[in-house]
């Protein structure tokens, strides 16, 4: 048997696909290749780098579709589909919204796939596929699972290792589809397994993709301290209340940890509460202060998330919240427009109240763009909406914004290390702002498809 695993690309420009010049290793790729039975052969295709070779015979594709990529992944579907392929699709996207992903597939997985893809496969063998497998929680994720990466070479990824430490995030914030995909709980991988997998490659730079890798406390240190012996250097997602824990952060600081995506969302304390970011109540009240000086003297490279667009917001406190990130010389930051992803809290509401654009499914929408405003904002257009929030992206990724930020003696110029991280990562980011902006969702060739 043949198995051939597909990530999507975003869209295009014009009739060119978008390459991802800051593309990572897609591990739930290399989950499903290490969970596949060996007589099975298995081969990946990553869209967005490279020509899917959908004439080369195979007896099965997987599709992982989140909502950015529902469109091109339909399209990727429907050309094999046409040459009389089955195709799987899971991912969150498929969770979300279970019965639009079916419509475009022979067999949907809902929900994280370890408990289902063997016997998934095993009836694919025997011609007899069900079109759906809902899989149940596995509270210890791929168990027993070391990705597989021999299918991640040659194929252009940045040289930073992905891998998982925990699933999921225990707080309810209400635009965030993570937390409806794992119904607001946490769920961790034994440390011991963890580490086996860190000994299977050969990084040193290592980025756990985990939602919120403090989220447990007691299990972070845990990892933290088997962490330390070797050396590494790492990076991952975590939340605000984190530094009220010093043991927490001495151990995380002493195992290696460079830096932490962070969701601050915003600086106004109103939208902070009203979109139940319960870990960021506190510090929003003073404009983060205590939080980011302590960030500094942790030494930690920070990648400050925020999303604009709440009922709080104007054109003029968007543009402030840039200047807040400008000022505070984060490494990073991202400025994205709030987005209403399918079955979240904030779908539902904003639903009710007539303020969904593009039909309520911009994902799919014809003119839907990448970056664009899909919702009827409170105090400003939607166009206005969307070129604050480009505005941000363009003055935070601008020269002088970089040359700034750089000059913070604490964390992006504490080290060689961490100012070559700065400088090689900044100017690679700020390109990929330009090129993605204003991207149509899919390909639309025709051609492909030999229709």
């Amino acid at each position: 048997m043949h198995l051939t695993l597909i990530k999507p690309n975003i869209g295009r420009r014009e009739h060119s696909l978008y390459v991802d010049e800051g593309r990572m290793e897609p591990l739930p790729l290399g989950i499903l290749a290490a969970l596949t039975p060996p007589d099975v052969e298995v081969v990946l295709y990553d869209d967005r780098m490279e020509p899917i070779p959908y004439d080369k015979p195979t007896d099965l594709v997987a599709i992982t579709v989140e909502t950015f990529t529902a469109r091109r992944a339909y399209e990727i579907s429907a050309a094999y589909r046409d040459r009389g392929v089955k195709v799987v699709m899971g991912g969150m996207h498929a969770k979300l919204i279970p019965g639009e992903v079916q419509q475009h597939c022979d067999c949907v997985i809902i929900g994280d796939a370890e408990p289902v893809w063997a016997q998934m496969i095993a009836d694919c063998k025997a011609g007899r596929l069900q079109p759906c497998y809902k899989a149940t929680q596995p509270l210890c994720p791929q168990e027993g699972i070391i990705a597989r990466r021999d299918i991640f070479e040659g194929k252009g990824y940045l040289p930073i290792s992905l891998l998982q430490f925990s699933r999921g995030c225990s707080h309810k914030c209400e635009f965030c589809a993570s937390s409806v995909y794992f119904g607001a709980h946490h769920f961790c991988r034994p440390v011991d397994e963890v580490l086996r997998e860190i000994a299977s490659q050969k990084r040193k730079l290592l980025f756990f993709v985990d939602d919120n890798i403090v989220c447990n406390r007691a299990k972070a240190k845990e990892l933290f301290r088997a962490l330390i012996p070797l050396k590494l250097h790492w990076v991952s997602q975590g939340s605000m209340d984190m530094l009220q824990d010093k043991e927490l952060m001495e151990l995380m600081v002493a195992s290696g940890c460079l830096g932490l995506v962070i969701g601050f969302e915003s600086i106004s304390p109103q939208n902070i509460a009203n979109m139940h970011k319960l870990t960021n109540t506190r510090a929003a009240s003073d404009m983060y202060a205590r939080e980011i000086e302590e960030l500094r003297q942790w030494g930690l490279q920070t990648w400050a998330a925020f999303t604009v667009g709440h009922d709080e917001d104007t054109v003029e406190s968007i543009r402030a919240t840039c200047d807040f990130a400008i000022r505070n010389k984060f490494t990073f930051a991202a400025f994205n427009i709030l987005m209403p992803y399918p079955n979240t809290p904030l779908y539902a509401r904003l639903q009710a109240e007539n303020r969904l654009l593009y039909d309520g499914c911009w994902w799919l929408h014809e003119e839907y763009r990448f970056n664009y405003c899909s919702i009827v904002p409170k105090n400003m257009t939607p166009d206005e909406l969307t070129e604050i929030s480009f505005d941000c992206r363009r003055r935070f990724n601008s020269v002088g914004s970089i040359i700034k930020r750089a000059m913070e003696p604490r964390t992006n110029m504490r080290t060689p290390y961490r100012f070559m991280t700065y400088l090689l990562y900044n100017p690679l980011f700020r390109k990929e702002v330009f090129k993605k902006q204003g991207l149509h969702f899919g390909l639309d060739d025709e051609a492909q498809r030999g229709t």
